[in-house]
């Protein structure tokens, strides 16, 4: 568990520590990091620890804004890190046209496809689904039928995050989050009847796996009427003050994991909803980021961030500020990999010189030539290019009569293509 922090002292000379602590930037720095006691304690120097702590919190409740959820009260603070990161999401991620990022238009549904698959395994992973992701992908794209829960799992999620990209401009009802959960959790839970439906039971607990011990004890089941009206009408309904669409998205993020309305599949319901709400305002870009990715690579601190807020009078500054964190590896994440997308393409141009061969039939043979072991069906070809299953067919087909490609007959109906025998022979024919 977070060790406790001391209690608020209003008898220490917080005033004259806070002022000098703003003047040597060890406030700037504790706050842009949004630092808890546990690592806060050891920045003290010319004061004590509890004296340190004091001064933060003062500032802190000084600077704090209010949201509340049924009953229960919840703080954050919008700090100088939080608003540069805000501010440079706005210039990249949002607004109407269009990014600098390099994503051209021919390209764009196929680079929504693979984030959407990388946020479905990795948002799955992060829950026990037990796959590679190769073996995922190629699910997907082949269009398999799954074999076994993990593989339930991350086809539930990709389809899921198809549904929130053709629904996303509407407005959310407490009917819309179960079938959500319902779409995440098909033939997933121990009990099917679970499956888009709110607990009625109040043995639900957040557990940590390595000590069994209980690290968050979620609201009772009488209370989620009333919780999930709050959440409801703050996704959809603006409130007195003005709040930046981000740091709202956050704390949807946040409530849903706190709250934990359904036996599971809470995680995954809260990482659905927070890109139903980005895409809904407006941030485009959120649709090829797959935030998940990152938080699976960090989960110890995604963790921590959900422990710090509610340890510390429930202030969603930990989290948020974890959250933002994760958005800017995401983004950074996304621009590599159009970067090392485009190389490729660029690469691949060098097979359409080929007589014959076509934009995407260069990709297949740039696919082919990297990894001999690969192997192709008509059903991928159409997912990753966005074409028909009759255009599809129609490259593979070109493909073997070029001499790139050999016929696997499956079954009766069904072929795949492996690496040609005489590949590399054609490749060196047309001097590539």
């Amino acid at each position: 568990m977070i060790e406790q922090a001391p209690m608020y002292n209003k008898e220490l000379d917080d005033i004259y520590l806070l002022a000098k602590l703003k003047m040597d930037g060890t406030l700037q720095k504790i706050q842009d990091e949004y630092l808890y006691w546990d690592k806060i304690k050891y920045k003290a120097t010319d004061c004590s620890p509890t004296e340190l702590w004091a001064a933060i919190k003062l500032f802190r409740r000084i600077r704090s804004s209010r949201v509340k959820f049924g009953s229960h009260d919840f703080t954050y603070v919008i700090t100088d890190y939080m608003q540069r990161a805000l501010h440079q999401f706005d210039l990249h991620i949002g607004g109407t046209l269009g990014s600098n990022i390099g994503i051209a238009e021919t390209d764009k549904t196929k680079y929504i496809i693979n984030s959407i698959m990388e946020e479905a395994i990795s948002s799955s992973q992060m829950e026990g689904a037990n796959t590679t992701r190769k073996k995922a992908k190629e699910m997907i794209q082949q269009e398999k039928k799954p074999k076994n829960k993990s593989e339930q799992m991350i086809m539930n999620n990709f389809i899921t995050m198809k549904y929130i990209v053709q629904n996303k401009n509407e407005e959310l009802t407490l009917d819309k989050i179960l079938h959500i959960h319902k779409l995440i959790s098909t033939q997933t839970l121990d009990d099917s009847l679970d499956e888009g439906k709110l607990r009625s039971t109040n043995e639900i607990h957040v557990v940590n796996h390595s000590n069994g011990e209980i690290v968050h004890t979620p609201p009772t089941s009488d209370e989620l009427p009333l919780l999930m009206k709050s959440l409801v009408d703050f996704f959809n309904q603006e409130g007195k003050t003005f709040l930046h669409p981000i740091i709202k998205g956050c704390i949807i993020h946040f409530m849903i994991g706190w709250i934990h309305p359904f036996t599971d599949g809470n995680g995954r319901t809260a990482r659905a909803l927070f890109y139903w709400f980005m895409l809904q305002q407006g941030y485009w870009l959120t649709e090829y980021l797959s935030i998940s990715r990152i938080i699976k690579d960090s989960k110890s601190q995604y963790e921590k961030a959900y422990l710090y807020s509610e340890i510390d009078e429930n202030d969603l500054s930990y989290f948020i500020t974890y959250h933002i964190q994760t958005m800017e590896k995401a983004f950074h994440a996304l621009k590599e990999y159009i970067n090392r997308k485009q190389k490729e393409v660029i690469q691949a141009a060098r097979f359409m010189k080929i007589p014959g061969v076509n934009e995407r039939m260069a990709q297949v043979i740039k696919i082919i030539f990297d990894d001999s072991e690969r192997i192709f069906n008509s059903k991928e070809i159409e997912s990753r290019f966005h074409i028909s299953n009759f255009t599809a067919r129609s490259d593979l087909k070109s493909l073997v009569e070029l001499g790139f490609l050999d016929t696997i007959q499956v079954n009766k109906k069904k072929q795949s293509f492996i690496k040609s025998q005489d590949f590399d022979y054609v490749i060196r024919k047309y001097k590539i």
